[in-house]
């Protein structure tokens, strides 16, 4: 209830509780009040020293735990001091090129085709794209409004045009079927927060059904009803992951690698690293920053010093034929 009451996302609602009891089992099950600074230090310790986890995931465990002692048990921590921190590497992104982003297009269908060009074309987190509700697409302005992204903020990035007559041609499709649904009683969406108690009329509004909806809908345990969720992440990832190895692109091609590669594409053709932070939804120009050091490292712009010794596609002189020496005269 605490994760509700601050309006926590489902998935980070879920990685908090998995810490928490990882936490409590690696104390040998002992109440949390009862296990103050030092254990937390313990833990996080061992999570960096035997485990051998990312910083992301230490991080990830210590916000948990300081939400269980301030949020749900009100007994906040004192200074958390001496843990041993997992080393942050610095990793540049893997980045496509517009030859494999075309592949790796080339080898969906369906939906997921359509929700991959979203994502490089838009910039899109995955979930960012799963989650689009149809009154936050505007095709006549070709625009996006993303709601509750990371950091529980609102952006706004670009429809590719490309997209946009098969984005409109799916709306119509879908909402045909969504009008058949609510005449047989169907047709629910979950809501965010409290809306569906002050306002039960919108579970089954028009603007506010998912743009890629999932082919069945499902029972909800708590209420009982029927509703239609998004396409879930995994088929997606799944069709990413496949048509990245079917193209031959032996490079890390994710759904999150399209992302990566819409900004430095957009880079590359001249927009300004402002524009690009925006689009990106980053608190902080110094993250888009790591997009342009991936194109001032290597790459065309950058002549080898290899290259000028003998010319285009010779770096090493051919070997020399061995010619034996010429004979002596005779004395």
């Amino acid at each position: 209830m605490a994760a509700r009451a601050v309006h926590l996302a489902r998935s980070t609602e879920q990685a908090y509780v998995s810490w928490i009891r990882r936490f409590i089992l690696f104390h040998r099950k002992q109440h949390p009040l009862n296990l103050r600074e030092p254990a937390v230090n313990a833990f996080l310790t061992s999570l960096a020293v035997d485990r051998n986890v990312a910083a992301s995931t230490q991080n990830q465990a210590l916000a948990a735990l300081l939400f269980l002692y301030d949020a749900v048990l009100h007994a906040p921590l004192d200074h958390v001091a001496g843990v041993v921190r997992a080393r942050k590497p610095k990793r540049l992104p893997s980045v496509l090129s517009h030859e494999e982003v075309t592949r790796l297009l080339a080898g969906l269908t369906g939906q997921s085709a359509t929700i991959a060009t979203l994502l490089y074309g838009a910039g899109l987190r995955l979930m960012e794209a799963l989650r689009l509700r149809v009154k936050d697409l505007d095709l006549d302005r070709r625009e996006i409004v993303i709601r509750e992204a990371k950091g529980n903020k609102d952006r706004v990035s670009v429809v590719p045009q490309c997209l946009v007559p098969e984005l409109a041609a799916s709306l119509t499709k879908w909402q045909a079927e969504h009008a058949r649904e609510v005449e047989r009683g169907g047709g629910r969406v979950q809501l965010p927060t409290a809306l569906a108690r002050k306002y039960p009329a919108l579970e089954t509004a028009w603007g506010w059904q998912w743009v890629f909806p999932a082919e069945r809908d499902y029972r909800d345990r708590v209420d009982g009803k029927h509703y239609r969720h998004h396409v879930h992440e995994s088929t997606v990832q799944r069709a990413v992951n496949s048509a990245a190895r079917d193209a031959g692109i032996v490079k890390r091609a994710t759904c999150h690698t399209l992302r990566h590669s819409f900004a430095t594409h957009l880079l590359e053709g001249g927009y300004d690293i402002r524009t690009v932070q925006e689009l990106l939804g980053h608190n902080d120009v110094r993250t888009t920053m790591i997009y342009a050091h991936v194109l001032n490292r290597g790459g065309p712009l950058i002549r080898s010093p290899a290259d000028g010794l003998l010319g285009p596609g010779l770096c090493r002189p051919p070997a020399a034929e061995h010619t034996p020496p010429p004979p002596r005269p005779h004395r």
